[in-house]
């Protein structure tokens, strides 16, 4: 604030030099329109086509609302804390004080009063101080207006200079605004948009601020003191209790004046402090969500990102966003990740859910708070949810399978490997030695079986098996572009490797998903597989609605906000034999199964599980026909373990999460296998085990520099292609534990106090 404006007496000059030039042009310009005795617009028109498209909106927009899928709210966002009400929802006490301490004539001018700007003059020279404003409360809005919706710094500067020719505009337009709206109209737009101090906004933003009621219940002290505020903000009643008083008897005692309060109400009113009652601002940002902070941050990163919108698009223009978020799958989620890995923990637990066929993300949790950026107070800007930060072991296995299928060789299709098993056909550097060799992996244990079908290898997640798959296969390209397909994505250069380089150096650790992963794609990838090769893009915002609810469009009048964006990338009946099979990683009756601990009884559910060298990332991605989920337990830096694999803590999570969803609503089945796929069919028996007991899940395992696993070669398998070029990879985990045998007692793994 200037020195003048400091000054009662600079600033009376200045309301008295304004007052009479403005005046006098002001009545020389208009005098075309004036007709009679007042002043009438004789050509509105002419008028009308001076406004700017900010006034002829008829409330100004408030506070954009993101809601979940059944209307909860999430968080607001806003750069002006207001949420606009009708007229009707403004309480009539609060509607006098304004306008008699504002604009005592409002209802008798056409938008410029000449007589109250002499009165006022007059009085605020007679009183040496600045007791009545020289504007109207139509002048008010517009410039306030203008103030507002200033799109750079030149045009708030135009807004509140301190000159004639602003003054002159601002009368123009209040003549105009007076031609196109009610006066009750004038008023609403008015408290909807002056400021109120401690950043309200409006009159139901100031009535939550002060005093935690809604603007239609204010009374009369506590709408003399909201009115008092408009001309002086900053003596808000909270910073500024003596200066707030003094201004709201101000208030009181022209309301008195004018009748409109009986000497008693004045007598009462002044007498008594004012009745503060605090309430907290809105909330603003996804920092401030109620529920799913992480989620909110997805959609906040889908809407700017891509639907190519700006964050002033979204604070600005009053919209409600309808997202995707289940509320109770939300609250299950968090219950469930924060029963295995706290608040803060310095070890990630993440859980993801989406819906198969419509790509709808339901529920988003992670163990921290958003938006902070302050690990060590269990805060997280970083969204492991979304960002691909650990692998995600074995759970690549199922995308060799897709591809192996779809290649001709069926579930049914067997291997004998040996242990370990070593490559005909892929080549890994051996750090040791320096040079490429063969590539190698062997199994953690020594209970697998030499002989597997396709079904029993991917539900115990044999690692042999699967490196001698991918020498049936003959290259790794069929695999990636399997993984693409159904969902993976690629691109993320700070912990992954592009999908072309993976072909190119033909890694064969790309069936133990070494590389970082992000969860939300990995259930996305198993989400296209419940819902028989569908695959739809993410999303999780279902529409945008402007103030008026109606769907906000684009330049061509389309819905910012697209249909579900699906298509089929594989055949139904592979997808269909692929669940079959991944029902027996998690359904009771199959022996050395790795994913038990995720079964809800009555229900078909399918899945995998994962683990990465040194445990330090464990995984379990399962689904049924309505939902799929992927949950990653793992170190966001170094490489310690986590404890366990990805059949203990990850699966455990799953299965908390989703009870509580699954257990009231009917049991859907997966459709049958497809013979094409099936072959002999997905339930043989294994053969030829070297042991009956084996731990709980799969995992890496690397001997010397070499991925150590237990291998086979292929049974009836296509001839391999000709060896390409060497890998630059390092050596990749294996993604393989020893699976268990639920006859056999269980160690205690991870150090829970439970088996495995």
């Amino acid at each position: 604030m200037s020195d003048s404006a400091r000054s009662p007496l600079g600033a009376l000059v200045k309301l008295a030099v304004t007052i009479v030039v403005a005046g006098a042009l002001v009545a020389a310009m208009l005098l075309p329109w004036v007709g009679g005795t007042g002043l009438v617009a004789r050509n509105s028109a002419s008028l009308l086509d001076a406004l700017p498209v900010e006034l002829t909106d008829e409330t100004p927009n408030g506070n954009a609302v993101m809601v979940a899928a059944d209307g909860q709210p999430i968080t607001q966002f806003y750069d002006n804390n207001r949420t606009p009400m009708t007229h009707e929802q403004i309480s009539d006490v609060m509607k006098q004080a304004i306008v008699d301490i504002e604009d005592s004539r409002f209802y008798q001018h056409n938008g410029l009063d000449i007589e109250g700007t002499t009165r006022a003059l007059a009085k605020n020279l007679a009183a040496g101080e600045v007791l009545e404003g020289g504007s109207t409360l139509t002048q008010q809005l517009v410039k306030q207006t203008l103030l507002q919706t200033a799109d750079n710094a030149e045009e708030r500067a135009a807004a509140e200079e301190e000159s004639v020719g602003r003054k002159l505009k601002e009368a123009r337009l209040a003549l105009a605004l007076e031609e196109e709206y009610s006066k009750d109209e004038i008023l609403t737009r008015y408290l909807n948009i002056a400021y109120f101090g401690q950043g309200a906004y409006g009159i139901q933003s100031a009535a939550q601020k002060y005093f935690s009621v809604n603007a239609a219940d204010l009374t009369l002290p506590q709408a003399s003191v909201l009115a008092g505020l408009v001309q002086s903000p900053k003596f808000d009643p909270i910073a500024y209790p003596a200066e707030a008083t003094a201004r709201r008897d101000q208030v009181l005692n022209r309301m008195h004046q004018l009748e409109h309060i009986t000497d008693q109400e004045l007598a009462d009113v002044s007498a008594a402090p004012i009745p503060l009652a605090p309430g907290g601002n809105a909330p603003n940002g996804c920092i401030d969500a109620a529920i799913g902070g992480f989620f909110c941050d997805y959609v906040t990163s889908y809407l700017t990102g891509t639907l190519g919108l700006s964050m002033d698009d979204i604070k600005d223009n009053g919209w409600t966003i309808q997202t995707t978020l289940r509320p109770d799958m939300q609250v299950a989620a968090d219950q469930a990740v924060l029963n295995t890995q706290g608040m803060g923990d310095p070890i990630v637990g993440v859980y993801d859910a989406i819906e198969p066929g419509t790509g709808h993300v339901l529920a988003m949790s992670v163990n921290r708070r958003f938006g902070c950026g302050d690990p060590a107070a269990g805060c997280e800007s970083v969204n492991f949810a979304t960002i691909p930060t650990k692998g995600s072991g074995s759970t690549f296995k199922t995308f060799v399978a897709a591809a192996a299928l779809e290649q001709g060789l069926p579930a049914s299709h067997t291997i004998t490997t040996s242990e370990p098993y070593t490559s005909r056909v892929y080549q890994g550097f051996n750090t040791d030695t320096a040079e490429y060799e063969p590539y190698s992996v062997g199994n953690v244990g020594n209970n697998y079986p030499n002989t597997l079908t396709m079904t029993q290898a991917l539900y115990m997640s044999s690692n042999t098996y699967f490196l001698a798959l991918e020498d049936a296969l003959g290259r790794i390209e069929p695999a990636v572009r399997m993984a693409e397909r159904l969902g993976m994505d690629f691109d993320y250069s700070v912990t992954q490797t592009p999908a072309e380089q993976i072909i190119a150096e033909n890694r064969p650790s790309f069936a133990y998903g070494t590389d970082g992963v992000s969860p939300l794609d990995l259930a996305n990838a198993y989400a296209t597989i419940a819902a028989g090769g569908v695959k739809c893009s993410p999303k999780p915002v279902l529409q945008i609605l402007d103030r008026n609810g109606e769907p906000v469009t684009d330049d061509d009048g389309q819905p910012v906000v697209p249909a579900d964006q699906c298509e089929q990338v594989v055949e139904p009946g592979l997808a269909n034999t692929l669940s079959q099979m991944l029902r027996k990683d998690v359904e009771p009756g199959n022996r050395m199964q790795t994913g038990a601990r995720a079964y809800i009884p009555g229900h078909q559910i399918a899945g995998k599980t994962g683990t990465v060298n040194n445990n330090d990332s464990v995984t379990f991605v399962g689904f049924t026909p309505e939902y799929a989920a992927s949950v990653m337990v793992f170190r966001p830096t170094g490489t310690d373990s986590v404890g366990g694999y990805g059949g203990g803590r990850p699966a455990t999570i799953w299965h908390d999460a989703m009870l509580p969803i699954l257990s009231g609503q009917p049991t859907a089945e997966f459709p049958a296998a497809d013979p094409k796929y099936a072959g002999r069919g997905v339930d043989a028996p294994p053969t030829s085990a070297r042991s009956s007991t084996s731990d709980d899940d799969d995992r890496d395992s690397r001997r010397g520099n070499r991925t150590s696993s237990r291998d086979s070669s292929p049974v009836s398998a296509p001839a391999p292609a000709p060896q390409p070029a060497p890998s630059t990879a390092a050596t990749p985990s294996t993604d393989a534990a020893p699976p268990a045998d639920p006859a056999a007692p269980q160690p205690d793994l991870n150090g829970d106090g439970q088996p495995g």
